[in-house]
């Protein structure tokens, strides 16, 4: 018996200190990447105003994406050296605290989402994300002088933002995320391209949403602390904001299964 427990006592320890070394491998500071937390509404700004031009992926994108976020991943494997030019050039931009929380963000999640798609290619074929080693924490983004992971990107820079729709806006290749927007963010559309993308998601069959038994996706369960209204955390809330279909505050919530596969066309 006593056996047995140490056992289990070792397995536990083990785990925890496993998940704590993938955390620490995805990187949970943004290795000097300027940051800057979003207090409100975002601005509107002029797109002469913005710094760096996204046309080349917004192109590629519009081109092998459809309209509920599958990927053509064979067309992009033909324009790949379209993405590579791309890429070369987000890694040459390098972000500076000058630039403004809306252009920090189109840049930040364009490059998770381009270099997702260059990780599914370099890899390709392949049945899921989940099946590439160490997706989320190889460091594969060279930014200026440092090289981050997409784990990095998201939890060391975007989820510091205190901008949770951006968990709506990034996208894992897999058919239960959020699906790949068939347009390039840019700083001045990304409150409204926010705000679809958010809509989209709560409201699409990702969620079973109904007022007393509701089964969201499990996105709402790993990231819940994200989820916050008037400075609390309230997934409800959160989720109420966004649809008709309201939810009660008191009510019992289950998550849905997570599908990893492919989001390929």
């Amino acid at each position: 018996m006593h056996k047995t427990l140490k056992f289990i006592s070792i397995g536990i320890l083990s785990l925890f200190f496993h998940q704590c070394s993938l955390f620490s491998a995805a990187g949970l500071t943004s290795q000097g990447q300027p940051t800057k937390e979003v207090s409100g509404t975002l601005n509107t700004i002029s797109a002469s105003e913005e710094i760096v031009d996204h046309s080349t992926w917004d192109k590629l994108l519009k081109k092998h994406v459809d309209a509920n976020g599958m990927v053509n991943y064979k067309g992009f494997q033909k324009d790949e050296k379209t993405l590579i030019e791309y890429l070369t050039m987000l890694s040459k931009t390098q972000p500076l605290e000058s630039w403004s929380v809306e252009e920090l963000l189109a840049y930040y999640i364009n490059t998770y989402n381009a270099y997702t798609v260059k990780l599914i290619l370099d890899n390709y074929p392949v049945k899921s994300i989940k099946d590439i080693s160490g997706p989320w924490t190889s460091a594969i983004v060279p930014i200026g002088d440092k090289t981050l992971s997409l784990g990095g990107i998201e939890n060391g820079i975007l989820r510091k933002m205190n901008e949770p729709r951006i968990h709506f806006a990034i996208n894992c290749a897999s058919i239960s995320c959020p699906k790949l927007l068939n347009e390039a963010f840019t700083a001045s559309r990304i409150e409204a391209q926010l705000d679809k993308a958010t809509r989209e998601f709560i409201n699409s069959d990702k969620n079973d949403l109904n007022k007393s038994n509701p089964k969201l996706s499990s996105i709402f369960d790993w990231y819940r602390k994200d989820f916050t209204v008037d400075g609390e955390v309230d997934v409800i809330a959160y989720i109420n904001k966004y649809t008709t279909k309201k939810i009660d505050k008191t009510a019992s919530i289950t998550y849905k299964n997570y599908n990893w596969n492919l989001n390929e066309q």
